[in-house]
């Protein structure tokens, strides 16, 4: 076993470190979701800003929002009602799996077995307050009342103890990484507030990567009395789960031999595992509910009897005084069975008192099933988890987060105070701060040997489309300025791995790296944005031997544009060119081009710092043969668009069209730091065209038949629009949809360029 380590900071304070990020935290806001507000180059508080813009752009009419609604201060409001019902706030770190928080208190969506598990809730899992007041005594489950509609084929599920009372209102605050749900009832003596993180700290991948939800409840006493509480957490073991199919019941093949272990401490509580499960299978792990309070009761598992006795026996035990049965028996489950375990933490709260009760859920799943792979026959191999090479077990994670605690938490409340202390407006600190939990969801895996890389989403159970999509991640900004490492991890996989040997990039990594390859052709949009998001890096570490060594191959993937995109040597793109539509664009056009222009301007300035002279002066002067022929090219007046060959009658492009996409490579640039390559009065026209022909505030005059992300009422930004005609009668897939990623690029873009009213109300 390993010993349980402290908390190592050697120099500097983890804040001191933070600081240090502070400038890169500031492109990382532009970049996920783009709050901060720009004036021609100075930050300005919004408030200030839009004072000196009194009236909306004047081709911009369409900004269906005030003023005060637009740059309206404070924090994220509360939610409370209906709004509960689809909350889910990830607890875990990066590349650990996680699991969420609802809105209602409830725990739901373990995805801990490495892989996504939407809708996978453990059976007779919640936690619950016992209150002696008075004389008086009550119970109650720590959540609010469940949401209709009430219908199964037995009724509400029983494994979710839906008959057990619950407080009648929850409040849920969500500000990434803290979330707070506060609990209250009219006939109860008590509050509650839960309060419930995963340590995230910026610059520090390893503390930012436990696989844990720590979990903080504040009792209040609302009496002049003194009243006495038992907090109950009771808990399925689900060793044996390997997050496929349901886990709905005790009752299931895969269990049996499985054992709720209770451990007596510094460190106490119930330690899951199974002596039924190899240690090489998927489903093999550890699972624990532990506390440092000391006054406990507990019992390690439930009464294995018939019907609902099991259940039966723990309520009226637990609601009669508080106090557990202290079973400790270690004797494992009978086969196809599981069960549950459950740990009181007891306490005497003074009148108008109140105690925080703290109480960790951590995880060992050490087995990663290559399920996914681009290349088939690499599929069913086994990989590990990065947090494995710190920890054996789940209870080590819980004996070393418990032992650093007090630092880990002081630093992920310094950088949540941080950021939503701005001055920004509070749907701006939601947007920007929801996005970021996705770097410690399961889209995101770390492995041992360090590497990092991520699919393009999550489906319920599987991840989707793998993986370290170059195409798709080029939007994806926040890893590079949160926790730059592992954005370096996917550059040097990028260059070092993907580059094959006459250039050309493979935009879909197969595991192992290196190993086999995906064959496919490369994707334009990902290949040259990968140039730009090299710089970016490069930027942000200052690292010379990270370039030195990453250069090489970087100008083969650049240069490998004159072999196969612009054979003429003109600045623009033509000839196929795949890209993140999954379709090829044909011919000169404008999002494709104008990366290949950012990438020009990145690859000069590394060459340079690589010290190779002569491949800058080459790139600058295509760079400059670009700069004037996209715009003399592609510019219809109002916006850039596509030119290709009518007569080939190539399915799938945009043509005339007005592509919220346009301006991609020219938003990257801005990022990375490489200012403008086109004409500033041209791109913020184009932008104005953008937000003013693909904005729409409500779509039900629209026929979408692709995928349906917006309808009805909602408001959001088309892919695509043809103001002027044109459209082809089979344009490029998903021109008709609204994604997320899309609007946050145009909107910052917008915000860059000083239509802040734009760019705000996307």
């Amino acid at each position: 076993m390993k010993t349980r380590r402290s908390l190592a900071v050697k120099g500097k304070s983890l804040w001191t470190k933070l600081s240090v990020l502070s400038s890169f935290i500031f492109l990382f806001l532009f970049a996920a979701s783009q709050p901060f507000l720009l004036a021609g180059d100075k930050l300005t508080p919004a408030k200030k800003l839009a004072a000196s813009q009194s009236n909306p752009s004047p081709s911009s009419p369409k900004i269906p929002y005030s003023d005060d609604e637009l740059f309206r201060l404070g924090r994220p409001a509360p939610h409370t009602g209906d709004q509960l019902r689809e909350i889910a706030f990830p607890l875990g770190g990066i590349g650990t799996g996680t699991i969420s928080l609802g809105g209602r208190g409830q725990l739901r969506d373990w995805e801990i077995f490495n892989r996504p598990g939407k809708g996978i809730n453990f059976p007779f899992t919640f936690f619950a307050l016992y209150i002696e007041s008075d004389g008086r005594r009550f119970s109650r489950v720590l959540e609010s009342e469940l949401f209709a509609p009430y219908t199964g084929a037995h009724g509400y599920p029983r494994q979710m103890v839906p008959g057990l009372p619950r407080f009648r209102h929850a409040t849920f605050r969500g500000e990434y990484p803290l979330a707070q749900v506060e609990l209250t009832d009219p006939d109860l003596p008590v509050s509650v507030t839960l309060e419930a993180f995963n340590p995230f700290i910026p610059g520090d991948a390893e503390n930012s990567s436990l696989p844990a939800a720590v979990l903080k409840y504040r009792i209040k006493n609302l009496t002049g009395k003194e009243i006495k509480i038992t907090l109950t957490g009771s808990m399925a073991n689900p060793v044996g789960f390997d997050g496929l199919g349901e886990f709905n019941s005790l009752s299931n093949p895969v269990f049996g031999q499985n054992i709720n272990r209770l451990i007596k401490g510094p460190v106490s509580g119930l330690y899951f595992y199974s002596k039924k499960v190899a240690p090489s299978a998927p489903a093999y792990g550890t699972l624990a509910l532990s506390t440092t309070w000391s006054d406990l009761t507990y019992v390690s598992h439930w009464v294995r009897g018939e019907w609902w006795d099991d259940l039966q026996i723990f309520w009226d035990d637990f609601s009669s005084d508080g106090q557990l049965s202290n079973l400790e028996a270690e004797d494992p489950s009978p086969d196809g069975r599981t069960d549950v375990g459950s740990l009181g933490l007891k306490a005497v709260i003074p009148a108008g008192g109140e105690v925080v009760l703290p109480l960790l859920i951590t995880w060992h799943f050490p087995n990663l099933v290559d399920y996914f792979d681009v290349v088939s026959e690499q599929q069913g191999k086994i990989y590990h988890p990065h947090y494995t090479t710190r920890f054996n077990d789940a209870w080590q994670v819980a004996g070393y987060l418990f032992d650093n605690l007090e630092a880990l938490e002081k630093e992920t409340r310094r950088f949540h105070q941080a950021f939503f202390s701005s001055t920004l407006p509070a749907y701006v600190l939601d947007a920007v701060s929801s996005q970021a939990s996705i770097i410690r969801t399961p889209t995101c895996l770390w492995l041992t040997n360090g590497q990092f890389f991520a699919f393009e989403g999550c489906s319920d159970r599987s991840g989707c489309c793998p993986l370290n999509c170059a195409h798709v991640w080029n939007y994806a900004q926040s890893l590079a300025f949160l926790f730059p490492q592992l954005e370096r991890s996917m550059r040097q996989t990028d260059f070092l791995v993907n580059v094959r040997p006459d250039g050309s990039m493979i935009f879909r990594t197969s595991l192992p790296a290196g190993d086999k390859y995906w064959d496919f052709k490369p994707a334009a949009d990902g290949q040259l944005g990968r140039i730009i998001n090299l710089y970016r890096d490069w930027q942000i570490s200052g690292d010379v031997n990270f370039l030195q060594t990453l250069w090489p191959q970087a100008k083969k993937a650049l240069e490998y544009a004159w072999v196969s995109w612009d054979k003429d040597g003109d600045g623009l793109l033509e000839g196929e060119q795949h890209n993140t539509y999954d379709i090829e664009f044909y011919g000169l056009n404008s999002m494709l081009s104008g990366i290949y222009l950012g990438a020009l301007e990145a690859g000069a300035r590394l060459a340079e710092a690589a010290g190779d002279r002569a491949a800058a002066s080459r790139y600058r002067q295509v760079l400059r043969l670009g700069q004037k022929n996209y715009e003399a090219q592609l510019w219809n007046g109002e916006f850039f668009i596509q030119k290709y060959d009518l007569a080939l009658e190539k399915k799938y492009q945009y043509g005339e069209g007005c592509l919220s996409d346009q301006l991609l490579g020219q938003w990257l640039s801005m990022v990375a730091g490489l200012g403008r390559f086109l004409d500033q009065t041209k791109i913020q026209k184009a932008l104005d065209s953008i937000y003013n022909y693909n904005f729409k505030e409500n779509f039900y005059n629209l026929a979408n038949v692709q995928r349906t992300y917006a309808l009805a009422g909602e408001k959001g930004l088309l892919l695509c629009t043809w103001p002027r005609g044109g459209r082809p009668p089979l344009p490029f897939p998903y021109s008709d949809e609204v994604w997320t990623g899309i609007e946050y690029q145009v909107a910052s873009h917008l915000m860059y360029e000083g239509l802040l009213r734009e760019g705000l109300t996307l």
